[in-house]
């Protein structure tokens, strides 16, 4: 919160007495980083499936981020804020566990 001192003054009034205005700023909410995991099991066509249907990328770019989980051991998918990074999470981890495969997703505050 900023507080602003105004002179009476300044509003044309030649009273010495102080007024204070005060500002607010809407603080931006945090925003959190959306990660893959690797493991050894999970099919890199899901990995690459899950990336296309959840997160809008298109195969190239889906790809390119599988191999980086695959090679790094984790990849940042995308950063959201807090409501929308947890159902992306959910999303994946649902997906997994439908098709039977470990595939971890998690985020964290950026």
């Amino acid at each position: 919160m900023m507080t602003q001192t105004v002179m009476m003054s300044d509003y044309g009034d030649d009273d010495t007495g102080v007024m204070t205005k005060t500002r607010t700023r809407t603080a931006r909410p945090p925003l959190y980083k959306v990660m893959l995991l690797n493991d050894d099991f999970t099919p890199m066509e899901f990995v690459v499936h899950v990336l296309e249907r959840f997160f809008g990328l298109n195969h190239a770019q889906a790809f390119e981020i599988m191999l980086t989980v695959h090679k790094k051991g984790l990849a940042v998918v995308g950063i959201f804020s807090h409501e929308i990074a947890e159902t992306k999470v959910a999303q994946v981890m649902d997906a997994a566990r439908q098709n039977e495969h470990p595939l971890q997703c998690t985020m964290e505050r950026e």
